[in-house]
């Protein structure tokens, strides 16, 4: 297991080993250093156990790619999961919301921070109907499909699955959410809501199409004799996925700290070791052993974009949340493992 987990230890010391040095630095004190590295801390166990979810519904992706791409993801992606995510995404929005040039948002966000949080915070509406709506796709699709056949809460599996050859019934059971939770909203923010909520379904739709497209033509080209070992297709929707996980998590952050430096640092720890969790569970067979634990991990996704767009309305603790997904990832586990002893039990 240290294999799986060592870059993400070493990034780790190296994070706190920065936080340590800015805290003595910004506070010139023992107490203040301590008060931030306690902080980063608590963010990266905060967004680790929010994850768990995130790193299932990647590893069911990752397996079907070769080894080269999944090697991609844990380096190429983590630059992007870690400093776009965490870093360039919130002054991105600061800087839009506020007309300003990137340089001024980032000196926002290092000399005002309190501004800096109720900027970013202010868009969360937006953020709340694109990522909710982008997640929801992802776990409606797996659950409308007519060729399933495992089904963990089976009536209401085999339910869905039995309803998914009408096409394009699942946008329009969340075309129906959207507008319902907008009915809730002021005019203005409904407006927002809803077209960042179209946004996400399309966002999911584009990213899928061009996954597809990538297969059929590797597919030709491996028809032909051609050596084919593409991922990119996988690789882009895998950020796509994580960048929707990360929306919330980088605006709740702000519960606990309003610098841009701390959460970074708290929230690029967890997200490393999201990635190498991933890698661990594709590596050694986990989702093959325990058969409903991909299924749990799907219902907490669709769990946690039901949360993000009723959070455009009413605030919901980051506690909740992740215990929601901890208690369907649980449970799915549980029943797995039930599963196999008495299948075990029947061929003693």
């Amino acid at each position: 297991m240290f294999t799986y987990f060592r870059g993400s230890m070493i990034f780790s010391i190296i994070c706190l080993a920065l936080a340590g040095w800015y805290g003595w630095e910004s506070s010139g004190t023992i107490q203040g250093t301590v008060s931030i590295l306690w902080i980063v801390v608590v963010l990266s166990i905060l967004e680790i156990s929010l994850s768990f979810d995130n790193a299932v519904v990647n590893a069911t992706v990752l397996k079907e790619m070769d080894d080269v791409w999944q090697q991609r993801f844990l380096t190429w992606g983590i630059a992007f999961a870690v400093f776009g995510m965490r870093v360039v995404f919130p002054l991105a929005i600061v800087a839009i919301a506020a007309s300003i040039g990137p340089m001024e948002a980032l000196d926002l966000s290092l000399n005002q921070p309190q501004e800096y949080e109720r900027i970013v915070s202010s868009a969360h509406v937006g953020i709340a109907g694109f990522g909710g709506a982008f997640l929801a796709m992802v776990g409606l699709e797996f659950f409308f499909d007519q060729e399933k056949e495992i089904h963990w809460i089976r009536d209401v599996e085999k339910f869905l699955s039995s309803i998914s050859g009408v096409k394009a019934i699942e946008i329009a059971f969340l075309l129906l959410g959207l507008w319902g939770v907008s009915t809730m909203l002021e005019p203005s923010e409904a407006l927002t809501f809803l077209i960042s909520g179209i946004l996400g379904i399309v966002t999911f739709i584009a990213v899928s199409a061009l996954n597809t497209w990538l297969e059929v033509r590797d597919e030709k080209r491996r028809l032909a004799g051609a050596a084919v070992r593409s991922g990119l297709g996988g690789f882009l929707y895998l950020n796509v996925l994580d960048a929707s996980f990360s929306f919330d998590g980088v605006i709740g952050a702000f519960a606990l700290s309003n610098n841009m430096v701390v959460i970074a640092l708290g929230l690029s720890i967890g997200a490393f070791f999201v990635r190498s969790m991933t890698i661990m569970l594709v590596k050694k067979g986990t989702l093959a052993e325990y058969e409903f634990l991909e299924h749990g991990a799907f219902w907490a996704i669709i769990a946690l974009g039901g949360i993000m767009l009723a959070s455009a309305k009413w605030h919901i603790p980051e506690t909740i949340t992740g215990l929601i997904g901890a208690t369907l990832i649980g449970l799915s586990l549980w029943w797995s493992v039930r599963k196999n002893r008495r299948e075990a039990a029947s061929q003693a």
